[in-house]
């Protein structure tokens, strides 16, 4: 059954190319890439939900149904909070077999903005000088990006932890850079963090320090401490997370970490990512901290760093003496998921099972 144009906005654009039909618009796509088809050609169908999988990133890889009406909810969410409406000029280089990239798309069909799409890389500014309104990237494409990322207005980065030498570099640029909190169960991200523009004189305010929830996202913790998500909008289900959270005020919260990689050594616990964020200080390569078994302390801190042996002085950086790696291992390469996040468990396995 053919669609009719009241499916998109009038205002969208493609590359350059504007369109009167559904129709046109898939028949354009296949010049750029048969997966960006494939993905319109469901969006466009008289299906109410479209088939995703999610990262991998926690877990294996699993096919979830995302309501299309939540999805365009969503695209709605981020366009309001950002001020981004029709005719905004925006750029895409995620892989549109993500959530992330779908939603970029979504977006920009349903709010009526001008996208180009490029192919997904590390380094996705190089040979550009066009500026744009608003994209998104993960961590890497920034960082390869900086020399030129004064191109975007506003960048949301997601997909993995920016890290505090990263964040360092980014004070001075022109680009409003905004760390994202969210999953694929939640259409992408319900929260946003400030990464750049700090007041010289002030640390630790909220909206600088802290994510805040997107419109119509309700928060709150449960038992384990973890924040669970009910934003009716975007989520036909309450949804509980295993990210250990710190809750600032209603519509605020700091992350600590996941709770599966939560380490309880001797009683004490200590969660990995904060001990991480404080370590990036020093050191420059890949790298985590994990828990081992350990007959005293039922789990012993260790510290993973992949590359060659170096010296790292872990008491540089402000740890308190439960925060301190008990040993360092040292590994070639780390294994990483189809978008290249670091896999922990699969890695930790590949140094103990040899």
């Amino acid at each position: 059954m053919k669609l009719e144009p009241s499916n998109f906005h009038k205002n969208f654009q493609l590359n350059g190319c504007s369109f009167s039909s559904s129709d046109e618009i898939l028949e354009y796509s296949k010049t750029i890439s048969e997966e960006i088809y494939t993905f319109l050609e469901a969006w466009f169908s008289d299906d109410k939900t479209l088939l995703v999988k999610t990262s991998g990133s926690t877990g294996k890889p699993k096919p979830i149904l995302l309501q299309k009406e939540l999805m365009v909810n969503s695209a709605k969410a981020t366009g309001d909070f950002f001020n981004l409406q029709e005719n905004t000029t925006a750029f895409m280089c995620l892989p549109i077999a993500y959530i992330a990239g779908k939603m970029m798309l979504i977006r920009a069909l349903s709010l009526g903005w001008q996208l180009d799409v490029v192919e997904a890389n590390s380094n996705p500014l190089e040979g550009l000088n066009k500026s744009y309104d608003f994209s998104a990237m993960v961590p890497l494409q920034l960082e390869n990006s900086l020399s030129k990322i004064n191109l975007i207005k506003k960048l949301i980065v997601g997909g993995g932890v920016v890290s505090n030498s990263l964040q360092e570099k980014l004070q001075d640029i022109s680009t409003q850079v905004f760390a994202t909190y969210g999953m694929t169960e939640t259409i992408t991200h319900i929260a946003v963090k400030k990464l750049n523009h700090f007041s010289k004189n002030k640390t630790g305010a909220i909206g600088e320090s802290y994510y805040q929830v997107l419109p119509n996202v309700t928060i709150y913790k449960d038992q384990r401490n973890c924040l669970v998500i009910e934003a009716k909008k975007i989520s036909e289900e309450i949804v509980f997370t295993n990210d250990v959270v710190d809750l600032i005020s209603d519509i605020h919260f700091e992350w600590l970490g996941r709770f599966d990689n939560v380490i309880n050594s001797g009683g004490i616990k200590l969660h990995p990512e904060k001990i991480e964020e404080k370590l990036s200080k020093i050191i420059k390569k890949r790298f985590f901290v994990a828990g081992i078994s350990d007959e005293k302390l039922g789990e012993k801190l260790i510290l993973i760093v992949e590359g060659e042996k170096c010296q790292i002085n872990s008491k540089e950086v402000g740890l308190d003496k439960f925060e301190l790696p008990k040993e360092i291992y040292f590994i070639n390469r780390f294994i990483e998921t189809s978008t290249g996040k670091v896999q922990r468990k699969k890695t930790l396995e590949k140094i103990f099972t040899k």
